[in-house]
């Protein structure tokens, strides 16, 4: 009896050592997670981190300085260029190794490795839209280049210097939540993150569901209700801008093209909010009398954030500003004479083509009138747990073939089947060329030779220097269409329907030191219609574009402070346009004592969408619920994605045809018109509030909107919490559902050149860190910091904390 205790006892206790050293799930090993010596434990750290020490690394050529200041912020002087991106390889990978690694894994397709089969569908997405066929085009092209080769292969090199000096106690947490391992680096990991924005600036689609307009609705009604140019627009280039160039011969649509536009003949979406914002005001306007540059792009965001501040210095260059973990060199920021910033273009650089193969064995593809083979590309995806999964995906001259089948599809649809995808991704490219030459340059021209290596997602460069020169342009490797071209899904055996080349890169818009002593971007049009080419028909809605420029056109004496207060600003141009229309046609005689309540609110209200406004509430509750309301029963359909009219469209429907056919609910028997929808819009958003809020006197904006930074994996606990805040997707500080300015920076360019800027978090990916998270209530106040701008290692400065030597 004995001797079946005891091994009953042995049993349970092997059992219980195998359970806690093993993955449950969505558990991590509750044993190796606990351990004091080697889990989550280690991973708390001090704010008071001793970082006076030297390293000894491998690799290094000579010694590299490090000095921390209050924000764990780096400040890196290297003695020559190949240390200065090992050192920030090295120094990033130390606070962001997790975030370094989930992102290469999302990009490549490779989630499912640690996380499971629940990560499938995403990781075939991204294998059969080209990401890593597109990373070892761009690989190709940075390792064709000697000096970004050296670039990539140091930053590399310092990744891995830090990968290897690991213990498992060591690890950041989400590997120990998630049970694996950190792998090394690889230069094509640079190229993958490049991929991934492109995919989150430029890789949203809508040509199926507008196809699906076309054929339900037909030609008349589609140019009208989907516009090449919206009724309200402030563009990019000054409207009268001269287009100094002999533009190249402008491609002629097939002729089905035009038959199906003109007679109707039949063959991942947009978000309001997502761009960012950008300008530069010339010394004319300012109180120093030298340009101000301010940025703040509109990204996730998220713990950790996507940017790192930095600052880099050796031989030849004195950078600072924000990095993207994963690629060498400041992506935005300033050095001593000059100062440059982005936000996106959203050209149109994506596009599908129907095919037509020969056979169910669709080894062959009809295209300009005869049969071509596809090629065979393998797609071997991990999966942790369960068997591999073998993917064959063809490619075409257009691109890859995404989804074959309906089933395949499922989650997607938005992604038309057996379609090519082209794509400006897929191309070889040194895109990263652009920062390394922006980083070390002093004048306009060196701005202009930067942008000629800039190939995707495509950005508006804005620019600055001590010289008094501002400048912007919507830069990119942008295809040569004929108009409309991509619109629509194209044929794809038509070689008309083909890219036709590139437009020239010296005849991409550009304007420098306009009249109007300001240069700016929200994401609106480029141009004016006057732009002899096609770069897209539809852009973000004007209003943040028409607010800045409304703001810096009165601006005199500006200074830093005054880009800062712009940069926060919440007032509605939207409001500004049509809440008065919408007043207009309420009845406030039969409104009950809410209603009238919310209506009164909405006539004194300031248009400002602060966190305590109550009419910014009931404005934007009216107003969505009118838009929906307005085409709901139109475009909403089950069987297939239809694209929703804009919200420019619906306002010029309201403020110029109230009695339009597209008020009336064809599902009601009497026939409505604008009046009747915003009655019933507006008696719906005042009884929502209640509902959700409580009688008027809680209706805040900050506690109507729900806001917080979540972390990257949306583990729980790791993100902020809701907090209350302003903004909203149609003002300057586009803050919305988690998105918002990843980064405010406003540099004022001068004799000393002067930075400030701020990240929603902190600089450490550790969630047991002080640093995690430490600049977001600055952030959150609408502050700014000033930038230490170290001009070299001996310079003293109290904000320095610590220092660390890195030598071989």
């Amino acid at each position: 009896m004995k001797i079946v205790k005891a091994f009953f006892s042995l049993a349970i206790t092997l059992a219980l050592i195998w359970a806690l050293q093993t993955k449950f799930g969505d558990i991590p090993p509750i044993g190796k997670f606990l351990n004091p010596a080697t889990g989550f434990w280690q991973n708390a750290e001090s704010k008071n981190i001793n970082d006076t020490e030297e390293l000894k690394l491998t690799g290094l050529q000579g010694s590299v300085t490090v000095k921390y200041d209050e924000n764990r912020i780096p400040h890196i002087f290297a003695e020559n260029e190949h240390d200065l991106y090992y050192a920030q390889g090295y120094i990033t990978a130390r606070d962001r190794l997790w975030q370094l690694d989930i992102q290469t894994r999302s990009a490549s397709g490779r989630l499912s490795e640690v996380v499971g089969a629940k990560a499938l569908d995403v990781d075939r997405y991204h294998r059969r839209m080209g990401m890593v066929y597109g990373a070892e085009n761009t690989l190709k092209g940075m390792m064709k280049d000697p000096v970004m080769r050296a670039v990539v292969n140091a930053y590399t090199e310092g990744i891995n210097s830090y990968v290897h000096q690991l213990s498992k106690k060591d690890y950041p947490i989400e590997f120990k939540l998630l049970d694996y391992a950190p792998e090394e680096w690889k230069p094509i990991n640079c190229a993958f993150l490049l991929k991934l924005m492109s995919e989150t600036l430029a890789g949203g689609t809508n040509e199926l569901s507008m196809t699906n307009v076309l054929n339900k609705f037909g030609a008349k009604v589609t140019n009208d209700l989907f516009p090449d140019y919206p009724m309200h627009e402030s563009p990019i280039i000054p409207v009268g801008t001269k287009w100094d160039f002999k533009p190249l011969p402008i491609p002629a649509p097939p002729a089905a093209f035009k038959a199906q536009i003109l007679t109707g003949m039949k063959m991942k979406d947009r978000v309001e909010g997502i761009g960012s914002n950008n300008w530069a005001v010339s010394g004319s306007k300012t109180a120093s009398g030298y340009p101000i540059l301010a940025n703040d792009p509109h990204l996730d965001l998220t713990f950790p954030s996507i940017w790192y501040q930095m600052q880099l210095s050796a031989p030849g260059v004195n950078v600072y500003g924000v990095t993207l973990p994963g690629a060498p060199c400041v992506v935005i920021g300033y050095n001593k004479k000059i100062s440059w910033g982005v936000t996106n273009v959203d050209a149109d650089i994506l596009d599908w083509y129907q095919l037509k193969f020969k056979d169910e064995s669709r080894n062959e593809y009809w295209y300009n009138n005869q049969w071509n083979k596809v090629t065979y590309r393998i797609e071997k995806i991990a999966i942790k747990g369960e068997p591999d999964l073998i993917d064959t995906v063809r490619y075409t001259r257009f691109g890859p073939v995404v989804y074959d089948n309906a089933k395949m599809s499922e989650g997607h649809d938005n992604i038309p089947i057996g379609n090519a995808l082209k794509w400006i991704a897929h191309d070889e490219s040194n895109d990263i060329k652009t920062f390394y030459l922006l980083n070390r340059g002093s004048n306009y021209t060196d701005y202009r030779e930067a942008l000629k290596f800039y190939n995707a997602p495509a950005q508006n460069f804005v620019f600055a220097s001590a010289d008094n020169d501002i400048a912007i342009t919507p830069n990119g490797r942008l295809p040569l269409k004929y108009k409309d071209q991509g619109k629509f899904i194209m044929d794809g055996s038509d070689p008309a329907n083909d890219w036709h080349g590139f437009i020239p890169f010296e005849q991409n818009p550009t304007v420098r030191n306009p009249p109007r002593g300001f240069v700016s971007s929200a994401n609106q049009s480029s141009t004016d219609p006057t732009y002899p080419y096609y770069i897209n028909w539809q852009f973000a809605p004007y209003e943040r574009g028409k607010r800045i420029n409304d703001r810096l056109g009165a601006m005199q004496k500006a200074t830093a402070d005054s880009m800062r207060v712009l940069q926060t600003d919440t007032y509605s141009i939207r409001a500004q346009d049509i809440l008065p229309t919408m007043l207009k046609y309420l009845d406030a005689s039969k409104l009950d004592e809410n209603q009238l309540a919310a209506f009164e609110i909405l006539k004194k209200w300031d248009k400002f969408f602060e966190a305590d406004s109550e009419g910014a509430a009931v404005f934007a509750n009216w107003w969505s619920r009118f838009y929906r309301a307005t085409w709901n029963d139109n475009f909403s359909d089950k069987n297939m994605p239809l694209n929703w009219p804009s919200m420019d469209r619906t306002e010029e429907l309201l403020l110029k045809d109230p009695n339009s056919i597209w008020f009336d609910n064809k599902k009601t028997p009497m026939k409505e018109t604008a009046t009747d929808v915003l009655s019933r819009s507006f008696n719906l958003a005042v009884d929502g509030l209640i509902k959700k809020q409580g009688k008027p006197g809680n209706w805040q904006w900050g506690k109507v909107k729900k806001f917080e930074v979540r972390h990257l994996a949306n583990i729980p606990g790791f993100g902020s919490g809701n907090f209350a805040s302003g903004g909203t997707g149609s003002t300057v500080n586009a803050l919305t559902e988690g998105h918002g300015p990843s980064w405010r920076m406003v540099v004022q360019l001068g004799p000393r050149v002067k930075g400030y800027g701020i990240l929603p978090g902190g600089q450490s990916g550790n969630p047991g860190s002080f640093y995690y998270d430490d600049m977001l209530p600055t952030w959150k106040d609408g502050k700014l910091k000033e930038l230490l701008y170290l001009q070299s290692p001996t310079e003293k400065s109290a904000r320095i904390k610590t220092t660390l030597t890195l030598s071989k």
